[in-house]
């Protein structure tokens, strides 16, 4: 049986290296499935990524970030560090992002209002991706695309289209301009209001729920060396593991 199974994974090999179909689609998908790793010439390396994450025993390094859609700071690092880390890292961490950052929110008796740094395009910015969260597991491509585009808001439906064309747009707004967003927000609010210590300015990150000054300035500086130093399982091939 194992003969027969390193049979096939050899012809798959010879076909990988033999020439394949351009690759069509973003990084993150490369090892979603046998005909896009081929299609992509990654097939010996997402073979080789889940082997690792079948004898990975250690807890992922856990990054939450607490970050507005329109803060400059945050477009900078959501596009330039954290997207980039994930796409290599996403096998020894796990990411969250939280949409909100220093908005405040009251309540009329029906339903909580948001006020936003940036004003009301930053509140229609963190309305649209953290609907986006709730709906699909495409959700930080998507962000990332919205995050380092010229402007986040109008390229929102674009990038949608292309990460996450699955998800109808009428759906989304249906959650942002309805009760299911406006709940959604107000958990933000909860989950940015008990960060301990409270937080400052942002981007603002925790590593394994924990904010030092030390640990932002590393996470900010290099958050990929960050999490290769934290991680305690067998050193990942992304980090210099063999």
């Amino acid at each position: 049986m194992k003969g027969a199974i390193l049979v096939v994974l050899s012809a798959l090999l010879y076909i990988q290296t033999g020439g394949c179909a351009s690759c069509s689609y973003p990084p993150f998908k490369w090892c979603s499935s046998l005909t896009t790793a081929i299609q992509c010439g990654v097939l010996k390396e997402c073979l080789l990524s889940n082997f690792t994450k079948s004898h990975q025993k250690a807890d992922k390094v856990d990054v939450a970030v607490y970050y507005e859609s329109m803060c400059p700071a945050c477009r900078g690092y959501m596009s330039l560090m954290i997207f980039p880390t994930w796409v290599m890292l996403n096998d020894i961490m796990s990411l969250t992002v939280v949409p909100y950052g220093n908005a405040e929110e009251t309540f009329d008796g029906h339903k909580y209002i948001f006020e936003c740094q940036h004003g009301e395009e930053e509140c229609l910015g963190n309305m649209i991706q953290t609907c986006l969260l709730n709906l699909t597991k495409s959700a930080f491509p998507v962000i990332f695309c919205m995050e380092s585009s010229r402007g986040a808001i109008k390229s929102a439906k674009a990038c949608v289209e292309i990460y996450a064309p699955e998800l109808d747009w009428d759906t989304i707004m249906k959650c942002v301009n309805g009760d299911l967003g406006n709940q959604l927000m107000h958990q933000n609010a909860l989950k940015t209001k008990a960060l301990q210590p409270p937080h400052q300015y942002v981007p603002w990150v925790t590593i394994n729920g924990v904010h030092t000054e030390e640990l932002q300035e590393k996470a900010m500086t290099s958050l990929f060396t960050l999490v290769c130093s934290m991680y305690k399982g067998a050193k990942s091939p992304a980090c210099g593991g063999s």
